[in-house]
């Protein structure tokens, strides 16, 4: 049932791989065109032209004096040695098709070029981008009617949205204890004041005669942080060396960045071992807590991954929010809880409905989860198959959402209602990807038998895939899979590590020249020792590389076209594909021989 559904959305709300919507998107993109186009003409119909009134184009192709037209189809041809990532042989990175509603969604905004710094420059775009925003909260477990957000450029810039608004309560935070131990005199504890939650920063704030200067001048962020962690330092009898960001080892490039821009540097990124399944350590990240403790360093954020980027590993929010909820409740502990679902996040529309059943238990339950975070990000241009670029970052309600705010009083019209520009990093943002995310919700939907039963077919499809090519290939040594990715090293019974790596490398670059696939790779290092301890242990290797420099190197397979639904698809190309993987795994073979 959530096959032939999967099946049905793919047919009807997608190009087709061989453009077999190409009759509808043509009309639908005309139709669009025409709508904008009448638009215009009657906005102002008392308006003087500004030319001829109307400028015929010749048919079959540009005039000989039409400069656009020609350099127009040059762009065309050269966009043609583009990557054909529409198509369901394409494999190797989160890319695939554009969705019909995402991608005529996103055309229709982008005529009207709005702007959604501010309502005065985007009236229907800001509202537009706060339906999105409701029905994309809904899907991630938070309550759509408290729920804030915004459209950003992508999950990295969402990321550092999350770092700028939990830097913000932490510093107001940290800045009211060390007003008070500097007047009072009393041990300033930075860790614990730095947790201490709204309602006791409330509560001591009405107890203390301070004003804003004085709260402002004992804030790093908002005057001189070297000024500030002297007197922290002072204050507490240690050497204060700044907060810590708490990230699984399957994290994004992006936190690092955020370390970087933010001025907290790379020593302040604490790396959480994984499991053997790839997925946040619960005891690591526990052990790391209690040295931040020790070291009177705060937590500025722990942040766990629901899709990551390398296996599509969903680590265990449930039980990390347990643990978290109990220092909560036992020690007055509040640590703002950031979810990178940049990939995975819709992944849980999955859930509630018949296409729940093809997660694990234990996915499902990290996935739910989701909604008691202090916020989310999620990707739309990922597995939301929309056009590039869209980000969306999330919180819970209003108060998470606040940050520090900055004057531009040409953007604040009062009489127009303000806009997001005080509050988001980004100044200018379109509204396309907003109004792609919102057609998706009003036509596919987010809800279990819409883009849950095209999740749980992705999910299928990275089965039927292993499965495949595990009963084919001998060799083929998978890594636990939570989602639609798949990754595999190719490695013989007893073998080292460094052999299979180098029959895994050979048989990517075979990969990187064939015409008719495409597959990335990627390589484990030592946040994924464990990981690497259970793919050796179950073909009986031996890691031949005792600092675990090396790695293990797997060929990763994503799974996101939704053209694998169709079983004619699978039958065609998973015999194709073993079959090239036989012949690179023969080539192989032979140069380690010679």
């Amino acid at each position: 049932m959530t096959t032939d559904l999967a099946r049905e959305i793919a047919r009807t709300y997608f190009p087709g791989a061989r453009s077999e919507n190409e009759s509808r998107l043509r009309g639908e993109m005309d139709a669009t065109l025409d709508h904008w186009f009448r638009w215009r003409s009657g906005r102002f119909e008392d308006s003087a032209p500004v030319g001829p009134e109307r400028v015929e184009t010749a048919t079959g192709g540009p005039r000989a004096d039409d400069r656009l037209g020609r350099r127009l189809l040059a762009l065309c041809d050269a966009m043609t040695a583009e990557t054909p990532t529409f198509s369901p042989r394409y494999i190797a990175h989160m890319k695939s098709d554009l969705s019909l509603p995402g991608l005529l969604g996103w055309f229709a905004a982008m005529l009207h070029n709005p702007n959604n710094s501010s309502r005065d420059a985007s009236r229907a775009g800001s509202v537009i981008e706060t339906q999105a925003i409701a029905v994309l909260a809904r899907m991630l477990g938070y309550d759509p009617a408290s729920a804030q957000g915004h459209f950003t450029s992508g999950g990295t810039v969402a990321n550092f949205e999350a770092v700028w608004r939990a830097r913000y309560r932490l510093d107001h935070w940290l800045a009211l204890a060390l007003h008070i131990a500097e007047t009072t005199g009393t041990r300033l504890d930075p860790f614990a004041a730095a947790h201490m939650g709204w309602t006791r920063f409330r509560e001591l704030l009405a107890s203390h005669t301070l004003s804003e200067a004085d709260l402002k001048a004992c804030s790093a962020a908002a005057s001189n942080p070297g000024d500030v962690w002297r007197r922290i330092s002072r204050a507490s009898g240690q050497d204060y060396m700044g907060p810590v960001m708490l990230v699984p080892g399957n994290r994004h490039y992006s936190w690092s960045k955020s370390a970087n821009v933010f001025g907290l540097g790379g020593e302040a990124i604490w790396s959480i071992a994984l499991d053997a399944g790839g997925r946040l350590d619960l005891a690591d990240f526990e052990r790391l807590v209690a040295r931040a403790e020790a070291e009177g360093r705060p937590v500025l954020m722990a942040v766990a991954v629901a899709g990551a980027t390398e296996t599509g590993a969903v680590d265990p929010l449930d039980r990390l929010y347990d643990r978290m909820d109990h220092w909560r409740s036992e020690r007055g502990w509040r640590i703002w809880r950031h979810v990178d679902a940049a990939y995975g996040g819709f992944l849980a529309a999955m859930l509630d409905g018949p296409s729940e059943a093809t997660l694990t238990s234990e996915t499902a339950a990290a996935l739910r989860a989701m909604g008691r975070s202090d916020s989310i990000t999620i990707d739309p241009h990922k597995l939301g198959y929309v056009p590039y670029a869209c980000g969306a970052f999330l919180t819970p309600d209003a108060e998470r959402y606040a940050v520090s705010a900055f004057d531009a009083p040409y953007l604040d019209r009062p009489e127009l209602g303000q806009g997001k520009w005080s509050s988001t990093l980004e100044g200018s943002r379109s509204a396309a990807g907003a109004a792609a995310t919102w057609l998706t919700a009003e036509t596919i939907g987010f809800e279990a038998d819409g883009f849950g039963a095209l999740m749980a077919a992705t999910l299928d499809a990275r089965q039927v895939f292993q499965t495949a090519v595990r009963k084919a290939i001998p060799e083929a040594r998978f890594l636990p899979a939570d989602s639609n990715i798949a990754c595999f090293s190719l490695a013989r019974p007893g073998e080292a590590l460094s052999c299979s790596n180098a029959r895994t490398g050979a048989v990517f670059d075979h990969f990187q020249t064939s015409p008719d696939f495409a597959v990335s790779k990627t390589k484990l290092g030592r946040d994924n020792a464990a990981l690497m301890a259970a793919v050796l242990a179950g073909h009986d290797g031996h890691d031949d590389v005792p600092d675990g420099h090396g790695g293990l190197l797997v060929i990763r397979c994503v799974f996101m076209n939704p053209y694998w639904s169709e079983p004619s698809v699978r039958q065609d190309l998973l015999p194709r594909f073993i079959k090239e993987l036989r012949e690179a795994l023969a080539d192989a073979d032979r140069s380690q021989a010679a």
